[in-house]
């Protein structure tokens, strides 16, 4: 219990804050991602999802930074250019904005996900009516985060389930928008890297964590 004390655990949000701050500056790959991020033209964006929990539960766990980080998830919110040739011209423009990364960066604009998404995982959504409102229904609680620097410096932090199981190594299931086979889809690739998680069962999505 103290070690997850000390690295924000149950602690109130402004320390949590400063923690998730200061891994995030450990993280050279992180760290270069967003600052890289504000000359890419949007205003609109987050870099979230896993590269955040996971960068987190590296520091965590001692790990390296960027272990067994696959991607960094850039998306952005443009609902008046909803067409394939829009986003491909982003795609390619932060391409070339993160062509020296040795990680690929996946980006999306979430207000398009809609016209995919069935195709992709069998069923309908409605449109997302903003970015925030996608990270909404992002599968768990502690990967529905995004991050984006600000102007002076700061970070603007969106996470509408807090930190806490961020912070408390704990996944548990958003229902908002997945299936229960997506989540344990998502939890068995995440323990054959971070084996230490504790994973809440999809049936028990409230239990509390002592």
């Amino acid at each position: 219990m103290q070690n997850k004390l000390l690295n924000g655990y149950n602690m109130d949000i402004y320390q949590q804050i400063k923690v998730l701050e200061t891994v995030i500056n450990s993280s050279d790959l992180l760290k270069e991602a967003l600052e890289r991020a504000k000359y890419s033209g949007l205003k609109n964006y987050y870099i979230g999802a896993g590269c955040i929990s996971q960068t987190v539960w590296n520091y965590l766990f001692h790990n390296p930074s960027d272990y067994g980080i696959k991607d960094i998830d850039f998306v952005y919110f443009d609902s008046g250019n909803l067409d394939y040739e829009s986003e491909n011209q982003v795609i390619s423009e932060l391409k070339k904005l993160y062509a020296d990364f040795n990680i690929e960066v996946d980006v999306k604009n979430q207000a398009r996900v809609h016209l995919w998404y069935k195709e992709h995982f069998g069923y309908h959504i409605a449109p997302y009516e903003s970015l925030e409102s996608a990270i909404n229904t992002w599968p768990t609680t502690a990967t529905a985060i995004g991050i984006r620097k600000c102007g002076d410096g700061s970070m603007k932090i969106y996470a509408p389930f807090g930190l806490n199981d961020l912070l408390g190594k704990i996944v548990r299931p958003n229902k908002a928008q997945i299936t229960e086979e997506i989540y344990r889809n998502k939890v068995s690739s995440w323990l054959k890297k971070w084996p230490e998680l504790t994973i809440i069962p999809w049936q028990d999505p409230d239990k509390i964590m002592l």
